[in-house]
């Protein structure tokens, strides 16, 4: 295992007495800074990364009643160092998340996994989008995995993987793009097939948007359209 920083930041909405949403923790820790501001939560990158080695960890809750946005302030770079890096997103969510980060550059030489758990309660709504741009202009990609696991009432919603590397742009997979992404909703029921687009419904309700595209710009259009489908 490599050596890097082991950070673990979290983040509590609750309902308050008024009827507004209030945070009730708010923790920072090393390079996963939380900025609170009007409209959510902001992820401020306070050191270059994550670089191998790395072992963050952010928790996520959100009570009954409340409604809990979170982006961030720019994109996250994965970059290479002393093994591999690992982001650990734990979430357990009774009311409404949106989580929408900027996309995440897998840099050449980076080895990075992403590791989301979302778990639902029975009236839980939730928006996630990832976006991965596969290395840096005229670069290579590293190697970035990522997976999502969505359960509610101990029932799986969605299992989804991802592994990203220097293969993915053969022909056969991805071709000539650079950016690939996913939007994930409990609600609606939508289905829909573009070039570079596939909306699916999902068993349980909701809906999986996968999308690949020459660039990270053509990419949030093309999962834009699919956020913009009739229920």
């Amino acid at each position: 295992m490599g050596r890097g920083y082991v950070a673990h930041a979290a983040v509590t909405a609750e309902l308050g007495p008024h009827g507004r949403t209030r945070l009730t923790r708010l923790r920072s820790d090393g390079p996963i800074a939380l900025r609170e501001t009007p409209d959510g939560v902001y992820l401020v990158g306070a050191a270059a990364g994550p670089l191998g080695g790395d072992r963050l960890r952010l928790d996520i809750e959100v009570g009954a009643g409340a409604s809990l946005r979170i982006r961030s302030v720019a994109t996250a770079m994965a970059l290479p160092g002393d093994g591999e890096s690992v982001y650990t997103i734990d979430a357990k969510v009774d009311g409404h998340l949106d989580f929408a980060p900027e996309p995440t550059v897998a840099v050449r030489g980076c080895l990075h996994r992403a590791v989301t758990n979302v778990e639902l309660g029975p009236a839980a709504t939730l928006r996630w989008l990832e976006e991965l741009v596969l290395g840096r202009h005229n670069e290579e990609p590293g190697v970035h995995t990522s997976r999502i696991d969505i359960t509610r009432a101990g029932r799986p919603v969605l299992r989804h993987e991802l592994r990203a590397d220097t293969t993915s742009r053969s022909r056969a997979i991805l071709g000539a793009s650079r950016a690939v992404g996913s939007l994930i909703r409990t609600e609606g029921a939508a289905s829909h097939t573009e070039p570079g687009l596939a909306v699916l419904p999902l068993a349980s309700g909701g809906t999986l948007a996968n999308a690949h595209a020459p660039d990270s710009a053509t990419l949030r259009r093309l999962l834009r359209t699919a956020e913009s489908l009739p229920a």
